[in-house]
């Protein structure tokens, strides 16, 4: 599966009201959180909601994090999306430590249609962040900057968490699958979430979560490709195609074969968000 979002908005699920703002915010993808997001005794209740809810969702938009893979409340989300005939297009896995959480996961889950998210949020985690990267069905990992943050003792910041997000993006580099940056959770402070995504785009990451949908425009306007990007990108991939895929000077700049498969991967996901739009309208 191509992961094409730029934006994902989490949206508790517990909330059904919140959850259709959510799918009518500008968001890429929304993501029903059933676990940080809803209290204990509300977990059974919520899966149900959600699980009613799906069939009439645009299931190409929605994403549901499940509870940890080694919980009660995670061991029935997977066997009830198993179970049910209306499924995400993606389910985020937290707390992923091994290879072999998304391994089980996926085979609870028997259903190839349905994209794995792991979210790397522990110091072991990040240590085996490449093994679970590399794991059939994944198509997209994402770091847990909180959970991590506290472990590390620092604050959930940019600067404090710059090494542990350079390993990330290595891990997800050599699995070659996108990397999902975590929420920013200052509120009420625009311009350093603006600053904070120009910062982990420029690290490598393909997208940024968002807890609130004021977010979502900043993310994707930092995110997105823009008709400039684009029109440039075709222009270049149909030089360096004309050069018979060799390396060339294009624009004032060096034109490889890296270069021109970063270009080709962002085309492909924009035409991808093109194509779901077209159907969405």
């Amino acid at each position: 599966m191509l992961f094409a979002a730029n934006s994902i908005l989490f949206v508790p699920g517990s909330r059904a009201d919140r959850i259709g703002k959510a799918l009518a915010s500008a968001a890429d993808l929304v993501c029903i959180d059933l676990e940080d997001a809803v209290a204990a005794p509300d977990k059974d209740t919520a899966r149900a909601t959600v699980i009613e809810g799906l069939a009439g969702f645009d299931r190409a938009r929605t994403a549901v994090r499940i509870n940890g893979t080694m919980t009660r409340a995670g061991i029935k989300d997977m066997i009830a999306f198993a179970e049910s005939a209306a499924a995400p297009s993606l389910v985020f896995v937290p707390m992923v430590e091994h290879a072999s959480e998304i391994a089980q996961v996926a085979r609870v889950l028997d259903n190839p249609a349905i994209g794995l998210v792991p979210l790397i949020e522990t110091a072991r985690g990040l240590r085996e962040a490449h093994r679970i990267a590399g794991q059939p069905g994944v198509a997209a990992m994402m770091f847990g900057g909180g959970d991590l943050s506290a472990q590390l003792g620092v604050d959930l910041a940019f600067d404090p968490l710059l090494v542990a997000r350079g390993q990330f993006i290595m891990a997800c580099a050599d699995a070659g699958v996108p990397a999902i940056d975590v929420p920013f959770v200052k509120l009420d402070d625009a311009d350093g979430l603006a600053d904070e995504c120009r910062k982990v785009r420029s690290l490598g990451f393909a997208a940024k979560a968002a807890i609130h949908p004021a977010q979502v425009a900043a993310i994707n306007a930092a995110f997105g490709a823009d008709e400039a990007a684009i029109a440039e990108a075709k222009d270049a991939i149909a030089a360096y195609e004309a050069a018979g895929g060799m390396a060339i000077r294009h624009n004032g700049k060096m034109l490889e074969a890296p270069i021109v498969a970063r270009m080709r991967a962002m085309l492909a996901r924009e035409a991808q968000k093109d194509n779901r739009e077209t159907i969405d309208a």
